[in-house]
């Protein structure tokens, strides 16, 4: 996943051949159904602060969770990870995370720091390519690096990744020997969507808080959450360094301010201060209400199939997909939870519609074993129509050239 600003090259991101399924630290249970427990529970809603089109909602923890910490790893440039079995990942890679926690429940400490002189925003004058091993790797016995957001893209990325199971003859020699490599997204840096800088730099940040919710003109863009305040101040700034998917960049670039939601409290029927305070407090809670049963609920309401990458005694770091259903919201997320489900950290991309067009048609392939006849009729159209999609949504190079001028022929003579 390559950061693709105004006037950027075209994205590099790519993941190398390999006929199977992504290799990680993934327990023997990889791929189950939604979280135990809400996305947000434990987490209470604070009201939005707006800058432009940008609505920033705070996320508060009433205890922070003190046996796990998190803080970055500078890398600020390109970097390639090595995901085994003959798969690479390139993209652009800011930071990473390092998680340190304790086997007992006492607090951990947020371990080491890094100092820039003070350049930490200046671009660099050549090109460091960084290499990983792996999205999450373990460099100590309760120590867990891993890269933030990307563990999720490389997710979305190896998305039948192998390509065709059954060699049917309408499918390319490439299809078939190299799968869908390389598969390239592209997305927006945070620096270059307007207004988030800004509103990043002015936001109060709230006793208690661990997490935010990220709006470009009322569209979710992402969900960031951390176990402690104290990691959530250090990486507050790293929102601008994450990426962002082309909608909510247009939106943040065409659309206009969206409005503060202020709470209302008429004089009408109060006659003291435990009457206001009650006002307050309903003002609060039908903010709460609306937030997640409207703002959010696109993502809160979301069925997703999750995938665990690696367990750190009583946590465990997963990554999850969306359902894939066109015209609606679709988030790609990685998560640390707990023993009971309860998220201790979150980090979400919002896909386009065009990318949930990708994994909507390659899981209806792979649900009927990669036979067009049969996806094409679930879908409600014909083989033609299916490969003109496929090639809308550029995976034309799977299919064999003869069978594309096949499909293209047939759809002219239709169209006369």
């Amino acid at each position: 996943m390559t950061p693709h600003g105004q006037g950027a090259n075209p994205p590099v991101t790519r993941s190398a051949p390999d006929a199977g399924p992504p290799v990680t630290d993934a327990l023997p249970d990889a791929a189950t159904p939604g979280p135990r427990a809400g996305l947000l529970d434990g987490l209470s809603v604070r009201p939005s602060q707006v800058w432009g089109a940008v609505r920033l909602v705070p996320l508060v923890r009433a205890e922070p969770v003190q046996d796990l910490r998190l803080h970055p790893r500078i890398y600020g440039g390109a970097g390639v990870v090595d995901l085994t079995g003959g798969r690479h990942y390139l993209s652009y890679i800011p930071h990473g995370f390092v998680a340190e926690w304790t086997t007992d429940g006492s607090p951990a400490a947020a371990y080491g720091t890094q100092l820039t002189g003070g350049q930490q925003g200046r671009p660099v004058e050549t090109l460091r390519l960084h290499f990983h091993r792996r999205m999450a790797r373990r460099e100590a016995r309760n120590r867990l690096r891993f890269l933030p957001l990307h563990l999720a893209l490389e997710g979305y990325l190896a998305l039948h990744f192998g390509g065709p199971a059954i060699a049917w003859e309408e499918w390319s020699r490439q299809a078939l020997s190299q799968g869908l490599s390389p598969r390239v997204e592209a997305a927006y840096l945070g620096a270059d969507v307007p207004g988030l800088a800004d509103a990043l730099r002015v936001f109060e940040i709230h006793p208690g808080q661990c997490g935010v919710l990220v709006y470009l003109a009322d569209a979710l863009a992402a969900a960031f959450v951390v176990p402690h305040p104290e990691d959530y101040r250090t990486l507050h700034p790293s929102l601008v360094q994450d990426l962002y998917g082309d909608l909510v960049h247009h939106y943040a670039t065409l659309m206009p301010p969206v409005p503060d939601f202020r709470a209302g409290i008429t004089g009408h029927g109060i006659r003291s201060l435990g009457e206001l305070r009650a006002a307050a407090r309903q003002q609060t809670a039908q903010w709460v209400d609306f937030h997640d049963t409207t703002m959010a609920a696109g993502l809160l309401g979301q069925d997703s199939t999750w995938e665990q990458v690696y367990r750190m005694n009583r946590f465990t770091l997963s990554r999850f997909l969306p359902p894939f259903r066109p015209k609606h919201d679709n988030h790609i997320g990685e998560a640390i939870t707990d023993e009971l489900g309860r998220t201790v950290y979150l980090k979400t991309f919002r896909l386009s519609e065009n990318q949930v067009r990708r994994g909507h048609l390659l899981n209806r392939l792979a649900a009927h074993d990669w036979r067009l006849t049969d996806t094409a009729a679930e879908l409600g159209m014909d083989e033609a129509q299916l490969g003109h999609r496929l090639q809308a949504a550029g995976f034309g190079h799977l299919l064999r050239q003869d069978i594309l001028d096949r499909y293209r022929s047939r759809r002219r003579t239709d169209s006369r």
